[in-house]
C-alpha cells in the first residue's frame, strides 16, 4: 500500500466523512453501511497531475480489485484531487474509464460509479439538489465489482427505486441540511 502524505490523509478524512454522513447517514447507499463496517473499503488518493497518470492509478486499482479477495476488499474509492475539477473534463474522462474496463475485459466483471463536488446530471439544473446524491468532496471514481452489487440488489426489495428516493431525501433536507452536514472537501487557506 502506497505511504500516506499528509494531502492525502486529509482527502481520505473527508471522503470517509462524507461516506458516514451522507452516503450511509441518509441511506444514500443501502448497501455502503455493511463494506464500511466490516473494513472492505479501500480508499486510495491518486497524486496524478494528468489524465494518463490517472489511468495508470486507475488500472492499477482495477487489476488490485481483481486480485483480491472481496472479503478483504470488496470496492475501491479512487480520489483524484490534483485532477478533474472541472466537471466537463471529469465527464469526459468516465469515457477514457469505459475504455479501460473494455480493454482489460473487465465489463460485467467491475464497474465505476463517478462522484464529484460539481456533479450534475444532464436533465438537471446546476443548484438542483438531485445532483448532490452524487456530489463528494473530491472527483472520485468508486470501483464496484458486479458480483457484489448483483448480491446486493437482489437483497434489497427495490433497489430500482433507491436513486428516486435519494432525491426525495435531498429534497427534504434541502440545501441548508446538506451544508449542514459538512461533508464537503476542507476549504483550502488564502495564500498571504
Amino acid at each position: 500500500m502506497p505511504v500516506m502524505t499528509a494531502g492525502a490523509a486529509e482527502v481520505i478524512a473527508a471522503t470517509r466523512n462524507w461516506l458516514v454522513r451522507a452516503v450511509i447517514g441518509l441511506n444514500l447507499c443501502p448497501f455502503a453501511k455493511a463494506v464500511h463496517v466490516k473494513g472492505q473499503l479501500r480508499y486510495v488518493v491518486s497524486q496524478a497531475r494528468t489524465t494518463e497518470a490517472l489511468l495508470d492509478d486507475l488500472e492499477r486499482e482495477l487489476k488490485f480489485l481483481i486480485e483480491t479477495p472481496p472479503e478483504e476488499v470488496d470496492m475501491t474509492l479512487l480520489m483524484t484531487p490534483g485532477i478533474l475539477a472541472d466537471f466537463a473534463e471529469f465527464t469526459d474522462f468516465l469515457d477514457l474509464v469505459e475504455v479501460v474496463l473494455r480493454t482489460h475485459g473487465l465489463g460485467g466483471i467491475l464497474q465505476v460509479a463517478s462522484f464529484h463536488p460539481d456533479y450534475m446530471f444532464a436533465d438537471a439544473e446546476p443548484d438542483d439538489i438531485a445532483n448532490y446524491t452524487n456530489r463528494a468532496p473530491y472527483p472520485t471514481l468508486h470501483l464496484i465489482r458486479e458480483a457484489s452489487l448483483t448480491r446486493a440488489t437482489a437483497a434489497f426489495p427495490d433497489a430500482a427505486d433507491i436513486y428516486l428516493r435519494n432525491i426525495e431525501t435531498l429534497r427534504r433536507l434541502g440545501l441548508e441540511g446538506w451544508q449542514a452536514l459538512a461533508v464537503n472537501a476542507p476549504a483550502k487557506p488564502k495564500p498571504e
